[in-house]
């Protein structure tokens, strides 16, 4: 392993943050990783990973901090306090925030981050638990240039498509709008999924077809299976998708815009969070569109 690489810290092993961590390993990069759940710190180790047994102890030595974690609140409970990472992270760190957060959170975070000496970026991503595996995740990035170009290679570990979006924040907003598109796509897509069956035909070629014309799409060509196998193990949780709509259509109201068609797919991720489904991935808002249909889901 070379010792010339920057020492990593990740907070946050979930199912993003696992396969993420162990790219920056495969890439030769010393990482040491925390977060709550035993199993994921026992997965780190065993991919060539050390645990840590506290945030303070994981970030204490490291050049940079990557963190992992579903919402603002968490990013502000490691971050803050005592125990936290700005605290207990040395002087001159760069600290890559890759959580999907409010983008003010982001800015505050910067700024307090900056008192200590601790350089930020925020970094949220696009591609899903697919992306994070194949490491060919979107990072839209916010923060200063500098910052961005000494984070580049270490981003080009996880991702393909890095850009610097503007300042502190930007990343977080290209992330909302990012989310703004996907809720909208996975609903047309159910919508067609439950016109075709419903009309009789073979789901498998429509698709198929669908996806080689102007209606095809990422998100069709990742969601086609969970789609035909009603398959919703989840790779992102409607939980979080709804955490997002609620920031796409806050910040959008914020600065002025209208969201007509988002808005009613915010509020069609809401009630299927409501009827129970919120474990489930996001392709499962076909299971709406079908209880409004008439099926028993």
């Amino acid at each position: 392993m070379s010792s010339s690489l920057p020492k990593v810290a990740w907070i946050g092993l979930g199912i993003m943050g696992s396969p993420m961590s162990e790219n920056l390993l495969k890439a030769g990069y010393p990482v040491t990783g925390f977060t709550l759940e035993q199993d994921k710190l026992d997965r780190l180790a065993a991919a060539g990973g050390t645990a840590a047994a506290s945030i303070a102890e994981a970030v204490a030595d490291a050049d940079v901090v990557i963190t992992m974690v579903p919402a603002s609140p968490q990013v502000e409970a490691i971050a803050y306090g005592p125990d936290g990472i700005l605290e207990n992270a040395k002087r001159g760190a760069l600290l890559i925030d890759m959580s999907s957060i409010t983008p003010q959170t982001s800015i505050d975070l910067a700024k307090a981050a900056a008192e200590k000496g601790i350089r930020v970026l925020d970094a949220p991503v696009s591609g899903g638990e697919a992306g994070a595996i194949e490491a060919v995740l979107s990072i839209m990035v916010g923060g200063e240039q500098a910052d961005f170009d000494t984070a580049e290679p270490i981003l080009e570990a996880l991702g393909k498509t890095i850009v610097l979006c503007g300042p502190h924040g930007s990343g977080q907003t290209v992330k909302a709008a990012n989310q703004l598109i996907v809720a909208v796509n996975i609903q047309a897509c159910a919508e067609a999924v439950v016109f075709l069956e419903k009309s009789g035909v073979d789901l498998a070629a429509a698709l198929s077809v669908l996806n080689g014309g102007l209606a095809g799409s990422t998100v069709l060509t990742r969601k086609k299976d969970n789609f035909l196998n009603r398959d919703f193990k989840p790779g992102f949780r409607i939980d979080l998708h709804h955490k997002d709509m609620g920031i796409v259509t806050d910040a959008a109201r914020t600065v002025g815009a209208a969201l007509p068609v988002g808005s009613v797919v915010a509020q069609l991720v809401a009630s299927l969070r409501a009827q129970g489904d919120g474990g489930l991935d996001h392709s499962a808002l076909l299971r709406a569109v079908e209880r409004l249909s008439g099926a028993q889901v």
